[in-house]
């Protein structure tokens, strides 16, 4: 009988051997996967139908059938066979909101962040997959701009808001998202002028176990990663060598596979600026960050490790995916389609979406 460790090894050889089929195929137009080298199946990501033309900044696969998709217009989407097919579960009356985070527990159970100034930025949670919605948390303070959230677990989670009285502001939950409160922001340090998170993929806040949490920075003159082992009550302020001094540069996703190892992506996300030095990486919890020896070649937003891969990543952003096998020291393109986050799940399945109703798996035709 095989044991659940083999199981899951077998998963991971799988998935990253459909990854790296990647390095091995010729470019694509966007949109399009690329062709495997001869002697290999094609392999990349498989857009699946939404019948929508919402842009979709978060993304919350649950398994290989599971996944949440919430982006403009108020639009959200479920797929639980793997996205063969997808059932707008969209709250009502939400057509104004810009949803740019999801994050889901299974597939009855998600909560969605909208951002913007005052209320405008909402949490909304549903218990019956989508088809009724509550409200938990509307932002009644007209100088807060929530970005991003994250859970721990099905119950502890935390949101962030940009720089209010010159520190950024956190909100928490010990519900699972049912109410929320703002946490004292005396173990918070100092916003630098200008510094703000990005809602460009809902990874500015990401967690790794049950109490490390850290937040990605742009805008000011450093682009800096900031990192609690409290759960948010108490912060440590890291610069990244990711560029900044700009409104549109910074870091605009995080990924920690462990509460050691990140990796860090961003750039400018104005098309016609490059991104050099789009890429770093930290071995110490964000401490210490180092950068890309090879960058991905433009600006990237979103960021994942491969399920039960120590060296194996994926980025992407608007001008395509690119693939890492050591860490995220080196990156090459493999795809130049158009996402804005990509995460992947524990069972061997990686998704991305983006502009346009993208919505697309890891995987061989």
């Amino acid at each position: 009988m095989t044991s659940m460790g083999n199981t899951r090894r077998m998963m991971s050889v799988g998935l990253i051997g459909a990854a790296l089929a990647l390095t091995l195929a010729a470019p694509a137009r966007a949109g399009e996967t690329p062709t495997a080298a001869a002697g290999t199946n094609t392999a990349g990501w498989q857009l699946t139908p939404t019948g929508t033309d919402a842009r979709f900044r978060g993304l919350a696969p649950v398994d290989r059938g599971t996944a949440w998709a919430a982006g403009s217009k108020g639009t959200v989407l479920r797929t639980t066979d793997g996205g063969r097919s997808w059932r707008n579960v969209s709250p009502p009356d939400a057509a104004e909101l810009e949803f740019r985070d999801v994050e889901a527990f299974d597939a009855r159970r998600a909560v969605v962040l909208a951002i913007g100034e005052g209320e405008a930025s909402r949490v909304l949670r549903t218990e019956d997959g989508g088809a009724t919605w509550t409200e938990s948390f509307r932002n009644t303070d007209p100088r807060a701009f929530y970005d991003c959230m994250t859970f721990f677990d099905r119950r502890h989670g935390l949101a962030m808001s940009d720089p209010v009285d010159g520190k950024y502001r956190i909100l928490s939950t010990r519900d699972g998202g049912r109410s929320w409160k703002v946490l004292p922001n005396a173990g918070m340090p100092d916003a630098l002028p200008g510094e703000a998170g990005f809602a460009a993929s809902g990874q500015c806040l990401v967690s790794a176990g049950p109490r490390d949490v850290w937040l990605a920075t742009g805008g000011g003159a450093a682009a800096r990663v900031l990192h609690s082992a409290d759960r948010g009550l108490t912060w440590t302020a890291t610069v990244s060598p990711i560029p900044a001094g700009d409104p549109a540069r910074g870091v605009f996703g995080l990924a920690f596979r462990d509460r050691a190892h990140g990796i860090a992506v961003g750039g400018d996300y104005r098309k016609d600026q490059p991104s050099p030095q789009a890429g770093a990486v930290t071995r110490d919890g964000g401490r210490t960050w180092r950068a890309s020896a090879t960058p991905p070649p433009a600006y990237r937003s979103g960021v994942a490790w491969l399920p039960h891969s120590r060296n194996a990543a994926l980025a992407v952003g608007p001008t395509g995916t690119d693939l890492t096998t050591d860490g995220g020291r080196t990156w090459r393109t493999v795809d130049t389609g158009s996402y804005d986050t990509v995460d992947c799940t524990p069972d061997g399945s990686c998704w991305a979406s983006g502009e346009k109703g993208r919505i697309a798996r890891l995987g061989r035709k």
